[in-house]
C-alpha cells in the first residue's frame, strides 16, 4: 500500500490538505482522518502543518489534535516577496506555532 512506502521516504514533514480541515469541525470522518494523520506523524517522528485554517474554531481543533502547525488564511493572506520582505525586515510578522 501506498502507506506502506511512507516509512521509506527521505520526508521530514507531512501536510494536512485543506479538504480535511475545511470540514474538521462539522465532519466526524474528516476529524478522525486528521486526528489519525497527526497521530501517524508523531509515531515517524515527522513535523505536521495543517493547510488552509481559515477559522478559529479549525485552529483549535488542530491545537486539540496535537498539531505543530497550520497555515491558512486565518493567519495571513498569499503575499508576494515583496510584501513579506519589508514584514520580516520590521519585526512585524508572527510566527504562528500550536507546540
Amino acid at each position: 500500500s501506498s502507506l506502506s512506502v511512507l516509512k521509506d521516504l527521505p520526508i521530514d514533514r507531512l501536510k494536512i490538505d485543506r479538504s480535511f480541515v475545511q470540514k474538521l469541525t462539522n465532519k466526524a470522518s474528516d476529524a478522525a482522518i486528521v486526528k489519525a494523520i497527526i497521530s501517524m506523524s508523531r509515531t515517524l517522528d515527522l513535523k505536521i502543518t495543517a493547510e488552509g485554517v481559515e477559522t478559529e474554531e479549525q485552529s483549535a481543533s488542530l491545537r486539540r489534535m496535537g498539531c505543530e502547525e497550520a497555515q491558512g488564511y486565518l493567519f495571513s493572506k498569499p503575499m508576494p516577496f515583496a510584501e513579506l520582505e519589508p514584514m520580516l525586515t520590521n519585526k512585524r510578522a508572527k510566527v504562528i506555532t500550536f507546540n
